[in-house]
């Protein structure tokens, strides 16, 4: 032992820095540092085993101190001495670490119980696989802050919300794995200390309303719809959404299982944001859609992936209306359904709301046992001529108020 001590430690941090590129100098044991171009200095570690001459990178310097690459270097004789190969050690454990993506689908189970529906592990991990997908396959140990900023950077800037949420469940898978003992330091998404130099805060992004098409655009933003309909199954899912006012998730998770009769869709509380069931009628021009689903029918989801191993991702719909050049959100066509209920006609307020599964609190919602389906039919089946062109079935503020 004390001859290879007498032969460890010819190297320190001034040679270090003045090594010229090209050499590859001894510090003993095996222990090498390897000078590259710019500077850079390689740890690699020398041995034979099997009679096979090999060289096993131990990091880079000054990132990987020269005690530290002492200390690999240790622990590398000390499995060649004891007949195993290191490098294939090291390969053998990195086999064993989990994806982000299986560390994300454990979180998820894990969380299972406390969640109230299947509506929040489904939202979890349509958002992963829509805005995280450069993560996914990366062992959770190479999950780093380059990586994140560099997924989490094309949203940012766009989507304020919906970027700091995938923020928030990149750390949270990270925690995950770390707590599993799959990965050790410091957690790359985590916030304070750490992206909060690098991205800009929240609050300093625009939020505001979802961006929704006036109403009287809308009909003739259908007519383009149905023209594209050829090309985009997406585009089928977003006029029914049009017709119907429901939200994204709602019309990509629809199962066939949710049309029970001729038009009628109900929608199970585990699917809706209220947590409570939703029935909703379905117009004529809402039907059409439904049975050309029905006639290409290959998944119990309607609206199913091109993959066939699950439903449409949530972004498919926003592409459909970049594609016709249309500057507005999905989600703010239930505004323009609002928006023409409450200035065109005179629909009672509940019946609006309703149409839109939203609460009516107060004494109004308190004393209403009914969900008023047919007042409701009524409202989407004007609100589908109108689209149509056909103002005369419209139910106008007069008529109705009569």
């Amino acid at each position: 032992m004390w001859r290879l001590a007498a032969l460890v430690g010819r190297l320190n941090t001034k040679r270090l820095a003045a090594l010229k590129a090209g050499t590859k100098t001894a510090d003993g044991g095996g222990l090498y540092a390897i000078s590259g171009p710019e500077g850079r200095v390689t740890w690699g570690f020398l041995f034979t085993i099997n009679r096979r001459r090999r060289l096993m990178s131990l990091g880079q310097w000054p990132d990987v101190s020269l005690a530290t690459a002492r200390d690999l270097a240790t622990d590398a004789r000390r499995q060649v001495r004891a007949g195993i190969d290191p490098i294939e050690d090291r390969k053998a454990i990195k086999r064993k670490l989990p994806t982000f993506s299986e560390v994300a689908d454990e979180l998820i189970k894990s969380k299972a119980s406390v969640w109230k529906s299947s509506r929040s592990k489904d939202q979890w991990r349509q958002r992963l696989n829509d805005y995280a997908k450069p993560l996914l396959a990366l062992p959770i140990d190479k999950v780093d802050t380059v990586a994140v900023l560099s997924t989490l950077k094309p949203v940012w800037h766009t989507k304020a919300e919906t970027g700091s949420r995938v923020r928030a469940l990149i750390e949270a898978v990270c925690d995950y794995a770390k707590a599993a003992g799959f990965r050790t330091g410091e957690n790359p998404a985590v916030w304070r200390g750490n992206l909060a130099h690098l991205l800009p805060k929240q609050n300093k992004l625009s939020r505001g309303h979802f961006a929704a098409m006036p109403y009287d655009e809308v009909g003739q933003f259908v007519r383009a719809l149905r023209a594209y309909q050829n090309k985009s199954l997406a585009a089928y899912a977003l006029e029914l959404l049009i017709l119907t006012g429901v939200r994204t998730n709602e019309v990509l998770g629809a199962r066939w299982e949710e049309f029970p009769s001729n038009a009628l869709w109900v929608i199970p509380k585990d699917r809706m944001k209220t947590g409570r069931e939703h029935r909703v009628p379905l117009s004529a021009s809402a039907m059409r859609i439904i049975e050309t689903m029905a006639a290409i029918k290959r998944s119990d989801y309607v609206f199913p992936s091109p993959r066939g191993d699950g439903r449409l991702s949530h972004i498919v719909m926003q592409r459909v209306l970049a594609k016709l050049g249309a500057n507005f959100t999905v989600h703010g066509f239930r505004s323009s359904l609002r928006d023409w209920a409450g200035d065109e006609t005179s629909f009672p307020r509940e019946v609006c709301e309703g149409v839109l599964a939203h609460i009516v609190g107060g004494v109004e919602g308190a004393y209403r046992r009914s969900d008023a389906l047919e007042k409701r039919r009524a409202l989407l089946a004007a609100w589908a001529n109108y689209l149509e062109g056909d103002s005369g079935n419209v139910v106008p503020i007069a008529a109705a108020s009569r």
